[in-house]
């Protein structure tokens, strides 16, 4: 059993007349902050849920590492910043990864490079007829805990919810299955859908490039709004994305379901006759005071063959220095709830938050696709996701009224996760010591008494 509590908080000060380097056998990490990963997990549940998710056909007498070993593994090396398998051969050794691992024995090491491959490498059919790759998952079930694990970290049900939609690229550097060249991008990548509730991590659905960036969002949106409801029914939920998303058959089901929507709105020359008398107040006020102007106008508006009826057109008329900069974006919202002004710069222009989240998926080597077939470079996909979800759930439960409270994961990882420390196991229990010069260890105590089960 693992003690650490404050009263048992040990800070090793170390003073020394000269320097000498040295690989020694003393048991030392670079990732003694991993702890707080292991207390978030033991608040939230999520490693213990996330074996629930795959099927393991080894024989049970032959296996040497856990399923549940090789899972958390996996996921506290991503959230640590090892990207890669290789990594893992070293690793492997390391004590205090085996401690949160749940290695029974510390001694004994992780599993390397080669069976967390064999993991990955999840087979198309049952796992029983297989050979060598004998784990694979449910995607279903996957997708299921990340809705779940949204609805849990609130204590009641709120008024209103925001769901961001986006695309992003993985970029290919091989022969993957459903490789193909982007034209927008400039490259060879995968188009992977992501949904966000705010800072939470609802969906990341990993699909080829050669399709419109709204391609299966109906389906997904559906399978989420469908979850939310049955805990939240009174919730109102409103969907927020960009010009990609403002497709016919996702603005019908929204109508048709009591699901709010704010899209952007691709411009054209019809939307640019219509606002032309905003357009000139614009150039007008600019010409008197020589700053970029705005004008906001709002209309009822159909296309002439996609959509299925008129809809509430918001435009942006602004004049920029040398160009317009007009812009458009289609609401179920009506006044006098949300005016055309607060409509499109205090809730449409706020998605953009979203593309942070992304990027914090990428400091978690979400990119990383580098197996050959779909179904297991999504697998990755899902651990880089769920590496998110702990270290979001550590800085929302052990960070919050802190200064902390809003910073990155990488930074997160860099200055509570990256820790020097000692690790020293006697009969009784296992000591993590860390230096007294840890610059933040009064934010660290405090991180600590929050996550305290």
């Amino acid at each position: 059993m693992t003690e650490c509590n404050q009263i048992r908080f040990s800070f090793a000060a170390h003073y020394s007349r000269k320097v000498v380097a040295q690989f020694a056998d003393t048991r030392l990490t670079t990732d003694g902050g991993g702890l707080l990963l292991r207390q978030v997990d033991r608040k939230v549940g999520l490693l213990r849920r996330l074996v629930q998710c795959f099927q393991d056909g080894r024989d049970p007498d032959r296996i040497e590492h856990r399923l549940e070993e090789m899972l958390a593994q996996r996921i506290y090396g991503l959230a640590l910043g090892y990207e890669d398998l290789n990594d893992h051969e070293q690793l492997r050794q390391d004590p205090l990864l085996s401690m949160l691992a749940g290695k029974r024995e510390l001694n004994e090491p992780l599993a390397g490079k080669s069976t967390l491959n064999r993991m990955e490498l999840v087979p198309r059919g049952e796992a029983s007829e297989q050979r060598y790759h004998k784990i694979t998952y449910s995607q279903e079930a996957m997708d299921e805990l990340l809705v779940d694990l949204f609805l849990e970290s609130q204590e009641t049900a709120p008024r209103q919810i925001i769901l961001d939609l986006d695309a992003t690229d993985l970029p290919l550097h091989g022969q993957q299955e459903g490789r193909f060249f982007h034209g927008y991008y400039g490259h060879y990548c995968y188009l992977p859908l992501y949904i966000f509730c705010g800072d939470h991590l609802l969906c990341a659905r990993l699909r080829s490039s050669n399709i419109d960036a709204s391609a299966g969002s109906l389906a997904e949106v559906q399978r989420i709004v469908a979850q939310i409801r049955a805990r939240w029914p009174k919730t109102q939920i409103v969907l927020r994305a960009d010009s990609g998303f403002c497709r016919d058959e996702l603005m019908s089901w929204c109508e048709q379901q009591r699901v709010e929507y704010v899209f952007g709105f691709a411009r054209n020359k019809r939307l640019r006759r219509r606002i032309a008398p905003a357009m000139r107040a614009a150039k007008q006020q600019y010409r008197r005071t020589g700053k970029p102007a705005r004008v906001f106008t709002e209309f009822r508006y159909r296309t002439r063959k996609s959509w299925s009826r008129a809809r509430r057109v918001i435009a942006k008329a602004e004049q920029i220095a040398g160009k317009e900069n007009p812009r458009y974006i289609v609401t179920s919202l009506t006044q006098p709830e949300w005016t055309a002004q607060n409509l499109y710069e205090q809730l449409y222009c706020a998605r953009g938050e979203m593309e942070n989240r992304i990027k914090e998926q990428l400091s978690l080597f979400a990119d990383r696709m580098s197996t050959e077939a779909l179904r297991s470079n999504q697998l990755r996909l899902y651990l880089s996701s769920m590496a998110y979800v702990l270290v979001h759930a550590l800085r929302r439960l052990g960070l919050q009224g802190t200064e902390w409270a809003q910073v990155q994961v990488h930074t997160i990882r860099l200055r509570i996760l990256k820790i020097a420390a000692q690790v020293r196991i006697t009969a009784r229990r296992i000591w993590i010591l860390y230096t007294s010069s840890y610059p933040w260890k009064d934010l660290y105590h405090t991180v600590w008494s929050a996550l305290r089960c």
